[in-house]
């Protein structure tokens, strides 16, 4: 009859991180790019994509939209804000490669495609493809685990992150 009695469900909150393409899992110390393998932004992972569907890597809501295009924040349901960072040195690009199918506030879960991106256009450019997922927010993170790298399929869980 009264609700206010009743115990509340504890909500579950979502903390698995995704593959964001089939192609190739590498922690992050392994990106050729100090700023990233270094974890000067953050802890993560990596996709050397094969294809250039790029879907998001959390169950969340986009944040901001790079306006180069390069780059989607993100932030989980847990408060852990991350970054997707498509292709190393692609800022200088000016989102050449990238179409973008999300905007700011949408919710994203995985298997939402994030963005195209042709990968010929960044090889040719002489840039790398890696398609890097680093939480920014360390300072928040309880425990990171990446428990899948090598070859995997786009949305195939690769690891979690608890706040």
């Amino acid at each position: 009859m009264f609700g206010f009695l009743k115990k509340k469900e504890p909500s579950q909150v979502n903390e698995t991180l995704y593959a964001v393409a089939t192609g190739k899992v590498i922690p992050i110390t392994e990106v050729n790019d100090p700023v990233f393998s270094q974890k000067m932004m953050g802890d993560g992972f990596a996709v050397l994509p094969e294809t250039g569907e790029i879907y998001a890597p959390i169950e969340g809501k986009i944040l901001s939209v790079f306006q180069t295009k390069h780059a989607v924040g993100m932030k989980m349901a847990n408060g852990l804000e991350v970054l997707l960072h498509m292709g190393i040195d692609t800022v200088e690009l000016n989102g050449a490669p990238f179409s973008i199918k999300v905007t700011e506030g949408t919710k994203v879960v995985p298997g939402t495609l994030i963005a195209t991106v042709d990968l010929e256009k960044i090889i040719s450019a002489g840039k790398a493809t890696d398609m890097v997922v680093v939480i920014t927010n360390m300072d928040a993170v309880k425990e990171f685990d990446l428990t899948k790298t090598g070859q995997v399929t786009a949305g195939e869980i690769v690891g979690s992150a608890k706040a």
